[in-house]
Order: structure tokens, then sequence, then C-alpha cells
């Protein structure tokens, strides 16, 4: 049975309409497309997709096994999944979030067919992100921004039982939700008006899990004056043990998005 693979494609959130300023969004294009309100606030939405797979240790109740799927698995087992970024800024101060659900579905027969002919299992996922940021490199072709937030996860297996056999009919759950406190650079450098690079580094935990981590780095192109396209790579790891409940894995694949200004 395969399982804890994650690819999301979605759209996440929506920002005001504004007028041109010079700032840089998530995914960051050419300096003289971002978009201001007359407030001073800027706003940018992104939806992108994560085909990665997934490799570690997971675990309840005392049992762990070892995970290792490909991207493969990913395509097989996918069912859904909504996944995307949004930030809002004012001068030098913003705030952002990052956000994933995915739910996996598999089935598999079970050894001997003893307790049940068959058994379905669904993997729901959960992963958000948001931090304050506040950025201390401004140039007209680079930018670094330093932030501190909070990453909160969220899973849950259902297995559910098929007859005949003795288990039949019988539904198992089991759910874990934790939060910890992370810290994380992004950048970008625009090479030319409409091709620039981006990334981030996040670290954090020590508070539920032993770590989080999350880094990012991908290019993009500037299409019009309100959109751009991002391709890159990710990679996300997390170590997390309580109560006989293990998720220590890393998550890594391209990645593609693209990016709105409004």
């Amino acid at each position: 049975m395969k399982t804890r693979i994650l690819l999301a494609v979605g759209l996440f959130a929506f920002g005001p309409v504004g007028v041109a300023t010079a700032a840089d969004p998530i995914y960051p294009g050419a300096e003289s497309v971002e978009y201001k309100d007359a407030s001073g606030w800027t706003f940018t939405v992104a939806a992108y997709g994560w085909l990665a797979g997934l490799k570690g240790n997971v675990g309840a109740g005392g049992r762990t096994a070892h995970v290792d799927a490909s991207i493969g698995d990913v395509l097989s087992n996918f069912d859904i999944g909504v996944m995307g970024l949004a930030e809002a800024r004012y001068e030098r101060f913003g705030v952002f979030t990052d956000f994933n659900y995915v739910r996996l579905s598999a089935s598999s027969d079970t050894p001997f067919g003893a307790l049940a002919s068959s058994a379905d299992l669904t993997v729901h996922s959960l992963m958000w992100t948001a931090a304050g940021e506040y950025r201390f490199v401004e140039t007209p072709e680079a930018s670094v921004d330093a932030f501190a937030g909070f990453r909160l996860y969220s899973l849950k297996n259902e297995l559910d039982f098929n007859g005949p056999g003795v288990l039949a009919g019988v539904s198992l759950s089991d759910q874990q939700t934790w939060a910890d406190p992370i810290v994380g650079l992004k950048a970008r450098y625009s090479v030319s008006p409409q091709f620039y690079l981006t990334g981030w580094g996040i670290v954090g935990g020590a508070v539920s899990a032993k770590v989080t981590w999350d880094v990012m780095a991908a290019a993009g192109y500037q299409f019009t004056d309100k959109f751009s396209a991002v391709l890159g790579y990710r990679a996300s790891g997390v170590d997390y043990e309580k109560n006989g409940f293990v998720y220590d894995t890393v998550q890594q694949g391209p990645i593609i998005g693209a990016v709105w200004r409004f």
C-alpha cells in the first residue's frame, strides 16, 4: 500500500485591486510590475503544483514503517489537493501564508484474507505556514526578506476493512495536529526585466517536532504586468513523534507556479 505522497494544485487567496508600484512578491518578478492600492499596501497571490515523492518513517500505536514513495506513486494515489501562497506588504513590512491540503487514497488486499478481503486507506495531510516579514535588503535588482512565524501540521489516516472477514465493516482513524515556530529568509534577483530567480529557506521546531525545514529555488518569467510563471524545486522535512505516533519524513520534487498581482 502506498501512502503519504504529496501533490497539490490550487488557488489559495485573493487580494484587492491596486495601481502599479515597485515592490516584490513571494515569487518576485520585475520591479516595475507589482501593484499597490492607495493606502500603500501591495498584494500578491500564487497557485502552484508540487509533484513530490516522500521518504521516511511513519507510525502509530507503537508500530513504525518505512515509506519510500516515488512520483509515480503520487500519480496513482492522488485524489485532491489545494495549495497556494498569498502575501500582503506595506513598505518594508509584510505578512505571508503558504497553505496546502492533500487527500490520497489507496486500496490493497490483506494478507491471506483471514481478517478482511481488502483494506482502503485515505490519508489527509494539511501543512499551513504563516509569518510576518521584514525586508532588510532592497535594490532595483534584488531583495532579501527575513521572517518569523509558525508552521502547523495536521495528519489523519482512515482505514476501512472490506469483507468477507472478521474485520469486515470496521473503520479505524488516527489523527495528530501540532505546530512549531519557524524563522527563515526569502530572496529574489532580477536577471532582466522579464527573467528572475527566487527562493526561500525555513527552519523551525523544538516545541512539538524535533525539527521542521523547507527550501525552495526557482526561476521565473514575467509574461505581462499582472502575470508571471515559475519553475523550480522544493524540499521539505519534519521529524515528529508523540505517544507512539511517528512522522519523520522528507518530501521533495519539482514545482511549477503561476503568480498574479491585482
